[in-house]
Formats: structure tokens, sequence, C-alpha cells
């Protein structure tokens, strides 16, 4: 056996003795199915792929939902991101630390704390009385993103239709109008 070989089936081994299994205790990662919290329960991460969150109970890590929406009743200590879905939370609901909403709605009830950041890209933000948010509040319309592809498509669709008058011209300009009887 050659020695490069040897040190690299070595190294192989002893990357796979010293690795660390994954902990996940009290975690909700799901694909395609929703995740209920009720009352009086309590999750640690709630990571949701093409389905929504219901966190009704207590959120002790991160809510993470893609492709659905997430709804926060009564709390959630760490970060609710939510990209593509809508995010909601009730009268009196407290997040911890951030709110972050990229292509989506965010609705928040009467007297919602948010800990520290929220953000909503592209979505519309809509907030009761009384919601304090303890960092900054960063609300990007979805104009600001869709208005340039607006412009650009009405600028093609122009081109187009001007070109196809032309053409039409052109081939009519061969014919003679009216037509001889």
């Amino acid at each position: 056996m050659t020695p490069r070989l040897l040190s690299l089936l070595l190294l192989g081994v002893g990357l796979a003795t010293a690795s660390v299994p994954a902990r996940a205790d009290q975690d909700a990662v799901q694909f395609f199915s929703n995740i209920n919290v009720s009352q009086g329960s309590t999750v640690h991460d709630a990571v949701c792929f093409f389905c929504s969150v219901n966190l009704e109970g207590k959120a002790t890590g991160d809510v993470v939902v893609f492709f659905g929406n997430t709804h926060v009743s009564s709390e959630s200590q760490h970060d609710v991101v939510n990209f593509f879905g809508n995010v909601t939370a009730d009268d009196n609901a407290n997040i911890g630390n951030n709110v972050v909403s990229i292509f989506g709605n965010v609705r928040l009830g009467e007297n919602v704390h948010v800990g520290e950041d929220l953000v909503s890209m592209f979505g519309v933000l809509h907030t009761g009385q009384g919601v304090s948010v303890d960092g900054d509040r960063v609300v990007q319309p979805a104009i600001v993103f869709f208005g340039p592809f607006i412009f650009l498509v009405a600028v093609i669709i122009l081109v187009v239709r001007e070109y196809r008058a032309y053409r039409r011209r052109l081939f009519l300009r061969g014919y003679q109008f009216p037509p001889r009887l």
C-alpha cells in the first residue's frame, strides 16, 4: 500500500471516529407536513419545508418556514423566519429575537413584542396598536422588486409589437390597395 493512500485512509478513519453525533432534542423538522405545537407544549427548533407552523405553545429556539405560513399565538424565544409565506402573531404574543419575512406578509396583533429586528422584504407589514420592536424595522415593499421587471416586460412587449407592425407594413407594401377587380 502506498504511503499516500495509507495516510488518506488513516485521516478518513480519524475523522469518522472523531465526528460528533447530531443532537436534536425536542426539535421538529417536517417536509410537506404541518407542525402544530399545542398550548402548554414546548418545541426547541421548528423547521418546515413546504408546510406551515402553528405555534400555540412555546418555542425555545428558532422557527423557520420555507413555502408555508407561520402562526405564533404565545411565545417564540428566538427568531421567526419565513420565506415565501405569511407570518401572523396573535395579540399579546412575544417573539424574543428577530422576525424576518421574505416574499410574504407580516401581520402582528395588538401588544406584540419583538425583541430585536423586524424585517419584511418584498411583502406587506400590518401592525396593531402597541406593537413594540426593540431593534430596527425594515420594510421593503414588493413593488421595489417587481417594478423593474414590470417595466422591462412592458418595454419588450412594446418593441415586439412595433417590430410586428413594421413587418406587416413591409408585407402589405407589395400588394396594391384596393385590389383590382
